[in-house]
This record gives structure tokens, sequence and C-alpha cells, in this order.
């Protein structure tokens, strides 16, 4: 995989049918980039590290939450739809609530319709620079409310955006 920054190329690997950007992940970030953060979130969920490990939703390496709980992969490919977006049932009742279980998937209508409209390839440019630093480019998580690599605050716009309630979620 590319080095996770904001000139990282549209993968459709790393595009989740419910309008989430993989690369914005922490597990993908650990996977990549942060073998001890990985560790220790391997300890504080109860998993062991290769059941995190993940290389997008599309790909053949998911974590355990994303192959054995998700609903939205295997209804996108039931209905034969490539977003949730594009079902004409969205969004259902397991996608909303989905969206309201974590700060990381606020953006989700936005997403989707973004996808919808423009497509995935011009979506995920977008994300890209959603999810970097303003100072050094480094892709960050929701969750990482500075930047992993440069220490600037807040870490993406993401964060900038939604910070109150990704904070309110960790408990800070």
């Amino acid at each position: 995989m590319e080095k996770l920054d904001r000139n990282l190329p549209p993968d459709k690997k790393l595009a989740a049918v419910c309008g989430l950007f993989c690369p914005g992940c922490s597990l993908l970030i650990a996977t990549h980039e942060e073998p001890a953060r990985l560790d220790g979130m391997a300890a504080r969920m109860g998993h062991t590290v290769d059941e995190l490990k993940c290389n997008g939703c599309r790909s053949g390496k998911q974590c355990f939450y994303c192959t054995s709980m998700c609903q939205m992969k295997t209804c996108a490919v039931q209905k034969g739809v490539d977003f949730c977006g594009d079902c004409k049932e969205f969004p259902c009742e397991v996608l909303k609530t989905f969206q309201k279980e974590r700060p990381h998937r606020i953006e989700l209508w936005d997403s989707l319709k973004q996808i919808r409209e423009r497509g995935w390839e011009a979506w995920f440019r977008d994300k890209t620079q959603h999810y970097a630093c303003e100072q050094c480019g480094v892709l960050n998580s929701a969750y990482d409310t500075r930047c992993r690599s440069c220490g600037a605050a807040p870490s993406c716009t993401y964060v900038k955006l939604h910070g109150d309630e990704v904070l309110r979620f960790m408990g800070k």
C-alpha cells in the first residue's frame, strides 16, 4: 500500500460501501504504518493483532468487525449496488443505526451523496484532503485529535469539524 498521505491515489478497495473512507480508519492506519498502535488496540479490544489487521472494505483482508458484523457489504452485494447511497431503500434502518453509533461515521450521508453525484474517485480525492494534516499532509483518523506525524492540532479537517463529538465519545 502507498504511504497514507494526501497524495494517495483513488483505490476502490479503500472505499467502503457504507461511505466510510478506509484510509481514515485507525485500524487501517495501524495495520500499514503503526504496528505498536495495532498492538495496543488489540489489547484494549480483546482481539488478536491478526483479527484487527485491515487492508480496506473491499480487500481480501478486513478486521473482525468488517468480516463478521458488517451488514452493509453483504446487503450491497445482494442488491447489486456498489454503495449504500445507490440503493432504493437508502437510508435503511441498519445504516441509520450504524451511522449513529460512532463519531467517525458522522459524515456518511454527505459521503454517499457525493459518491452518487460526483463518483467515488472524486469523493476519494476530496477525502484524502479532508483527513490530511494541513501541516505535513499525513492522513489521520477521526480519533487522532493531533496529527500522528507532526503533532499539529487539529489533525485534519474532519477533527476540526467534529472534534467535540470525538472527544465526548472518547470520554475526554
